[in-house]
């Protein structure tokens, strides 16, 4: 029996925050909801966003790492879905669109990662509804959470060992 889903509060920031939604639209339909559930959570925790769409799972990763090099986003949600087939065409599908974008989030990037990889069609608009799973506002929440942490941590730093007394610095210098 599986236990209760716990979601972590809604990540809040003081500066506006920028994302850049990257949707594979195979299933249009399916696209659609979750960019739904990814605008609202963007749009309720203050932020803006752009929507870019490509041809399939395998290039969100390569748009995202794109878009880091050339534009300006605190953060990426990528979205789509894959719908096992007759072929392993669907794990080659799955797994390196997943590895790309892991790969991509272990180099620093604030990455909610939305697509779905699901055994059939039910399942995809299950978790695709705003009403049901919501996963697009899942994906969403996951970047604002990173890039929360990212300004978090990324404050001015402070040195490691100690600062000479600022005295014994001049009386040095004088040397």
């Amino acid at each position: 029996m599986a236990g209760t889903e716990y979601t972590l509060p809604r990540a809040e920031f003081d500066k506006p925050v920028k994302l850049l939604i990257v949707v594979a639209p195979f299933y249009r339909d399916i696209a659609d909801q979750m960019i739904a559930g990814a605008r609202a959570e963007i749009e309720a925790s203050g932020g803006t966003y752009d929507l870019i769409e490509v041809p399939g799972a395998l290039e969100v990763p390569t748009a995202i790492g794109i878009a880091e090099r050339m534009s300006n986003y605190d953060g990426y949600v990528a979205l789509g879905c894959v719908i096992r087939g007759e072929t392993t065409h669907y794990e080659t599908v799955c797994n390196d669109s997943s590895r790309g974008i892991t790969m991509l989030g272990l180099q620093g990037l604030c990455i909610g990662n939305g697509i779905l990889t699901v055994e059939n069609r039910d399942q995809a608009v299950a978790r695709a509804d705003p009403a049901q799973m919501n996963k697009g506002a899942g994906a969403a929440a996951a970047a604002l959470h990173l890039i929360a942490l990212v300004r978090k941590w990324g404050g001015t730093r402070k040195g490691v060992g100690f600062l000479p007394d600022a005295e014994e610095y001049k009386l040095a210098g004088d040397l």
